[in-house]
């Protein structure tokens, strides 16, 4: 169907001869009183100013379309691509164009935004970093500090405020040892070894060697029923018995006392086996849910519960688990509980 909002060059070309085709013909049938001259004369006229309109009209706006593509795919065009420019650009009508030019800005709004996102995010992240280390050294200076001011001939405060001194050294330790590991990680500088192992007696191993942790609140670790039943996996041991330590002690620390943890492991697609690890403490805001895997993102109920973590512990889960080319998700609610699971691949043939 014609429509004037669509109109290509080509049509535009013919109506405009047309319309000029039409008024001559009429003064020369005045003038002539003849149809022969007539016709002859409004068939020259439109064809005539058909190709010279057409002409003219395609070869102005072509040249300016080779000046926008060369502006939005390019800043500085190689030799190949200049020549294509100017050219071998298939000539496209107004409205392919105009959607060409509608994607570019499209992508450029999503550019933008991406870089307004970064932004905020790099903000937000060294205002994190500033505040992780903040905390220790202050704490250290003011230990420091306080010997240094005659404390230290005190046997019993010396000793004290040394402990309580090596403990945030310890724990600037971590966090430096922690972030050159998830640098490490975004670089993709990880190595995997990966090997066969039964998923079931890693956790195992896993609940036992926090059980210190565990019985201080009196927390109960257990495999779900109907889980028992051994599924070899084909990953990095290491790394995973990392990641099941950190969601572990991160269901130990928002955990409740005399609550649980529950590992469960099924068979997904008869390729993957999907691993997760549950707990009934005081859950998170769903708010909250879409960043709890970013570097430093804590709560702030979370970050008053736990004051000696690094923040990165799901940062770097989130990193392994990808890096072995699986995933990582998270569900939860206040005061229920809080579920992490994440996918590998089933055992390989060796």
């Amino acid at each position: 169907m014609f429509s004037i909002k669509n109109i290509s060059p080509r049509q535009l070309s013919f109506l405009t001869a047309l319309g000029l085709a039409v008024p001559v013909g009429l003064l020369v049938f005045i003038i002539e009183k003849r149809w022969q001259p007539v016709a002859f004369s409004f068939i020259l006229i439109l064809l005539g100013g058909y190709l010279l309109i057409s002409f003219v009209l395609e070869k102005f706006i072509y040249r300016k379309i080779k000046l926008i593509y060369k502006f939005i795919y390019q800043t500085k065009a190689t030799k190949r691509e200049e020549t294509y420019y100017k050219y071998i650009l298939p000539r496209k009508s107004i409205d392919e164009v105009r959607e060409d030019v509608e994607a570019w800005a499209e992508e450029n709004k999503q550019e933008i935004e991406l870089l307004r996102q970064n932004e905020q995010f790099r903000k937000e992240f060294l205002q994190n970093l500033s505040h992780e280390f903040k905390t220790p050294v202050f704490a250290i200076q003011g230990y420091v500090d306080t010997l240094l001011q005659g404390a230290l001939e005190n046997p019993e405060v010396n000793k004290r405020f040394l402990e309580k001194t090596a403990t945030n050294v310890e724990r600037l330790t971590n966090l430096l040892n922690d972030l050159d590991e998830i640098s490490k990680l975004e670089r993709g500088e990880l190595v995997l070894f990966k090997q066969n192992f039964v998923i079931q007696d890693l956790v195992k191993d896993v609940f036992e060697s926090i059980s210190i942790m565990t019985e201080q609140k009196n927390i109960r670790c257990t495999i779900k029923k109907g889980c028992e039943s051994p599924l070899t996996v084909f990953a990095d041991k290491e790394k995973i018995r990392q990641v099941l330590l950190n969601l572990v002690e991160n269901s130990i620390k928002y955990g409740k006392v005399n609550g649980s943890i529950t590992a469960s492991m099924y068979i997904t697609d008869g390729r993957h086996v999907l691993v997760e690890l549950s707990d009934d403490g005081i859950g998170i805001p769903e708010k909250y849910l879409p960043r709890i895997f970013e570097r430093f993102y804590r709560t702030d109920e979370g970050r008053s519960i736990d004051i000696t973590g690094s923040g990165l512990g799901l940062a770097i889960c989130k990193h392994i688990i990808e890096a072995h080319g699986q995933t990582i998700h998270v569900r939860s609610r206040e005061d229920i509980g809080t579920t992490i699971g994440f996918t590998l691949d089933r055992k390989k043939d060796q």
